[in-house]
């Protein structure tokens, strides 16, 4: 077979992907039986891993594959920042992996495996449960560890550093709804982001905690789209205040109500939640939740080291600080 992967050979063979990875690299450890007949599919299939060529027990260098979904986003770039300064720190090599779509998935996880990377930063947020439970069991089968990195997900048994996003959500929901503010929205995506989620969660515990009804408005990053979605909404409904899932929509739904005659802070509040420069080039300056995205990532780089390793690890579930900082659209 042409091109055959590690599944087409633990198809085959009738087991699993974790022991045709155990009788490449530590066939000691599998009975003779079930190595001879893996080998045997092997060899029928012609398959043969990088790993194999290169000699496994011979590498010197650590290869860590990064999953993503989309390299657009601001927030996105500053992880792969604090990824990249940690690998450099191990002289690990990054091999990234584009996720874009639900039927890219077990492809993309073929496809990662047969490249024998040594551990997974998976920052792929938009995964449903079921979606996250097959990755997780592919690349568990497969041997590879996994950190979760800026991603939520309610399993405690996967390793993952983040921010309590929705508690960041309730506190700045909160603090509008002091100072007066009540037709406060969230502006929200209608693709589904797993961080988005904790902050729609958030918001809406404050707001029914004060009595009123959560306004969660979903629209997209792009903002030849939300523009148009703004101008349409609040040309005509009150809002007094709005805090955004990112930056970039923050500003674009600022600049779209001073253009229908509002004042900003005066008559609407407006806050941003990643802090990124989009933050510090608007006018008025935004006040934002700031998220710690690089530091997210270099920690994530960290905890993967210590698993690879088989290190003594306390905590495996990491929630980082956040701050808000203030400025002047509030």
């Amino acid at each position: 077979m042409a091109n055959a992967t590690i599944y087409d050979v633990a198809g085959k063979a009738g087991v699993s992907l974790a022991t045709v990875s155990r009788v490449l690299n530590n066939p000691d450890k599998v009975n003779e039986a079930t190595r001879e007949k893996v080998l045997q599919v092997i060899k029928e299939l012609g398959y043969r891993p990088n790993a194999i060529a290169r000699g496994l027990a011979s590498r010197k260098s650590t290869t860590v594959g990064v999953v993503l979904s989309d390299v657009t986003r601001a927030s996105t770039s500053q992880l792969l920042g604090g990824i990249i300064d940690i690998a450099k720190k191990y002289n690990y090599s990054i091999k990234i992996f584009s996720m874009t779509g639900e039927a890219d998935i077990k492809d993309t996880i073929k496809n990662i495996v047969s490249e024998q990377v040594d551990g997974i930063l998976l920052l792929d947020d938009e995964l449903d449960e079921m979606q996250m439970e097959m990755v997780r069991k592919e690349f568990e089968d497969a041997n590879i560890p996994m950190v979760l990195t800026n991603v939520l997900f309610n399993n405690e048994n996967i390793p993952s550093v983040a921010v309590d996003y929705k508690h960041a959500a309730y506190e700045i929901t909160k603090h509008l709804l002091e100072r007066g503010k009540k037709d406060v929205y969230l502006l929200s995506t209608v693709r589904r982001y797993s961080v988005n989620v904790e902050k729609e969660a958030g918001y809406t515990l404050a707001m029914k905690e004060a009595g009123l009804e959560p306004k969660i408005f979903k629209t997209s990053g792009d903002l030849s789209i939300n523009t148009a979605h703004f101008l349409e909404y609040f040309n005509t409904n009150p809002v007094d205040a709005a805090i955004a899932v990112r930056d970039s929509i923050a500003v674009s739904f600022m600049n779209v109500i001073q253009g229908l005659g509002k004042r900003v802070p005066e008559d609407c509040s407006v806050v941003g939640f990643q802090n990124t420069k989009y933050a510090m080039l608007a006018r008025p300056m935004l006040t934002c939740v700031d998220t710690p995205v690089y530091d997210i990532g270099a920690v994530a780089m960290r905890l993967l080291t210590k698993i690879m390793k088989q290190e003594d690890i306390d905590n495996t579930r990491i929630l980082l600080p956040y701050n808000i900082i203030r400025r002047k659209s509030v």
